[in-house]
């Protein structure tokens, strides 16, 4: 069995939020929906001063399967932030990194 690790940057735009506590609000709940639903690693890694934007950095390890994980997590960022979000991902093997 290989092991797999994906990261997925999340570039996020919040139109309806006024303010950075209600930004703040949202990625909160989000990035606990990503680590309980999926089983993700999230940091918020550029965005912390700006009230209508944020970029999360999201790891998801495992097995050949770990693409389809991932597919999932898309669907659930895009449903709880339609106002914008743009996503790239990497996959890479444990071969891949160890050389």
């Amino acid at each position: 069995m290989s092991a797999f690790v994906e990261l997925i940057e999340i570039r996020l735009h919040f139109g309806d939020v006024h303010d950075l506590k209600g930004k703040r609000k949202l990625v909160k709940s989000l990035k606990d929906g990503l680590r309980q639903r999926f089983g993700a690693s999230v940091a918020e890694i550029e965005g912390h001063d700006k009230w209508q934007s944020s970029t999360l950095l999201c790891a998801l390890v495992g097995d050949s399967q770990v693409s389809n994980r991932t597919d999932g997590l898309i669907r659930f960022v895009e449903s709880r932030v339609p106002e914008g979000c743009s996503f790239e991902r990497d996959l890479r093997s444990l071969r891949d990194i160890r050389n």
